[in-house]
């Protein structure tokens, strides 16, 4: 029957799947995989490209198929990478939208005649391709400006992350070539600091050859105020004054603004960004560590329309702050790891109240959170008859039934018992136990009932797993590609064998430091199912090897 659907609705109910299943459905007929090549092209797939001449074949193939999105690893100044430059120009340039060439060491020349043929940009990523801004010259020609001014109309999103040599007048240069951008990637570019006059001053100032300023910076976001959606300032060490002074521009709406590792930040300088910026739907502060619950409180208050919240590393965090989550309800993903000091009941209380509908959260992270701890209420349900509804009868992460990923990492204080009253998530794809030393067969088998459509598993350092969990739970992941049961030392070749009669979708599998399983074991587990492309096997049966394959 699907075969009579026309191909473009085929390709756009494709484009509703995971990758993993697109990936299936093209095996179907060749109408099913042509459409689900549509699919992918659709979804922005970014293809890596390594630059040496035996690419140049797959690159003139990906041309004829249309594809708009590549990255090209190992690009350096060498008369290879010019050759494969002159031909992703060539065959791709005409119709590609995003490209990366991120840690790459292009000539300027190169760069600059592979972007006169990429006239459809619409993202572009140099972070760390410091060869570009060391002479300080890029775009210095003013005829070479316009006309990369011309190719890159387009442009709406510009990585410049890592640029050690970045200075303003490089920075004027590149940025006046792109008048339309909305999003910007400064992330680790060394900024200097003059408070007096990213505080406003009249003063003239000329840009600088040598030094990246935030009150050329500040300039800057001012003068595309309107159109600027989305800013990356993560590790440039800005100040509560800076970050003042960019929150109350005339006219700037963002809607994405990442902070990571800004460690000078204030509670009282995210106060006023919420209250300068409320349309704000992605906020990371992780890693700024002087902020309190005083931060969290201003969020939830401030950022009515957060859907993406990051706040891995605060370590003054506790569980006073994470009551204010319940005021989120559009959050989609949530980072918590490393919040030593929260214990998870009030992060419950507030997620997962049964009073209340849930946020549509689909990622939650936990992991490291040495101080998370079930609550004796579920314990005591969990060990006691079973409810027929499966409903909790407390706040419990249980609600949170959109769940797709989930990572408990080092929560050492989790039991079989709580795993398994709280994992039970039909939709979840990704989940990591690792280093939960109390984890046995019985939690596992739980988990795996629980949560039957895992694509991705890591359960490293979980010594009290044997071959008879697994015996058990591997039937029920018949979608696993992703797998990770390194320094499990009770396991041996018999969970392979299971594993391979079990999770015929299996690509990558760690059994590093599983001294019970042995090379030959992992030579016959590849042979049954050589889909797999890597398998880690350090320190298998003792031996110091890594076979990949």
């Amino acid at each position: 029957m699907a075969e009579l659907l026309p191909p473009e609705m085929l390709t756009y109910i494709l484009s509703f799947l995971p990758l993993s299943d697109q990936k299936e459905a093209s095996l179907v007929s060749r109408a099913w995989y042509r459409a689900a090549q549509n699919a992918l092209r659709e979804t922005n797939v970014r293809y890596k490209i390594p630059v040496s001449s035996a690419s140049l074949p797959g690159i003139k193939s990906l041309g004829l198929r249309g594809i708009s999105c590549i990255g090209l690893t190992n690009l350096d100044g060498s008369p290879a990478s010019h050759q494969v430059l002159q031909s992703v120009a060539y065959h791709l340039g005409p119709h590609l939208q995003s490209l990366c060439l991120g840690g790459g060491s292009p000539t300027e020349a190169s760069f600059v005649a592979l972007i006169l043929g990429c006239p459809a940009l619409r993202s572009l990523d140099l972070s760390g391709c410091n060869s570009l801004f060391v002479s300080g010259m890029l775009l210095a020609q003013p005829e070479t400006a316009q006309r990369v001014q011309q190719a890159l109309s387009g442009l709406r999103e510009l990585n410049l992350a890592g640029l050690q040599n970045l200075a303003d007048l490089s920075f004027n240069r590149l940025s006046s070539c792109a008048p339309y951008l909305e999003r910007l990637s400064l992330a680790y570019c060394h900024l200097t600091f003059e408070l007096g006059p990213a505080q406003g001053s009249r003063v003239p100032q000329e840009s600088s050859p040598s030094q990246f300023s935030f009150r050329n910076l500040l300039r800057f976001v001012k003068e595309r105020a309107s159109r600027l959606h989305a800013l990356d300032l993560s590790g440039t060490g800005l100040l509560p004054e800076a970050l003042q002074a960019l929150g109350q521009v005339a006219g700037l709406q963002l809607q994405e603004l990442s902070l990571h590792s800004c460690r000078d930040l204030s509670t009282e300088a995210v106060a006023a960004l919420c209250h300068q910026q409320p349309g704000l739907t992605f906020l990371d502060l992780s890693g700024c560590s002087e902020l309190t619950d005083g931060a969290l409180l201003a969020v939830s208050r401030g950022l009515q329309h957060l859907q993406h919240l990051n706040l891995r590393k605060l370590q003054r965090l506790t569980d006073a702050g994470c009551t204010a989550l319940g005021g989120l309800w559009e959050l989609q993903s949530l980072d918590m790891a490393e919040c030593c000091l929260v214990s998870g009941r009030e992060l419950a209380l507030a997620l997962g109240s049964v009073r209340g509908t849930p946020p549509p959260l689909t990622s939650l992270s936990l992991a490291y959170c040495s101080s998370l701890k079930p609550h004796q209420k579920l314990e005591h349900q969990a060990s006691g008859p079973k409810d027929p509804s499966s409903q909790p009868q407390g706040p419990s992460l249980l609600m949170l039934q959109a769940l797709q990923e989930l990572d408990l990492t080092a929560c050492s204080k989790l039991t079989d018992t709580s795993l398994a009253k709280v994992l039970q998530f039909p939709q979840l794809r990704q989940l990591s136990l690792s280093l939960l030393p109390a984890l046995t067969n019985k939690g596992l088998v739980a988990v795996a009932k629980g949560c039957p459509s895992l694509e991705r598993l890591a359960l490293s350092h979980c010594s009290l797993l044997s071959d008879e969990g697994w015996a058990q739970a591997a039937r029920c992941w018949p979608r696993l590609q992703y797998l990770n049961l390194s320094s499990c030392s009770q396991l041996t070749e018999q969970t392979l064998d299971t594993i391979g009669q079990a999770c015929k979708q299996i690509q990558m599998l760690d059994v590093a430091m599983c001294s019970g399983i042995s090379m030959a074991a992992v030579r016959r587990f590849q042979a049954q199912l050589p889909q797999v492309t890597c398998i880690q096997s350090r320190f298998v049966g003792g031996a110091d090897l890594t076979l990949t394959l």
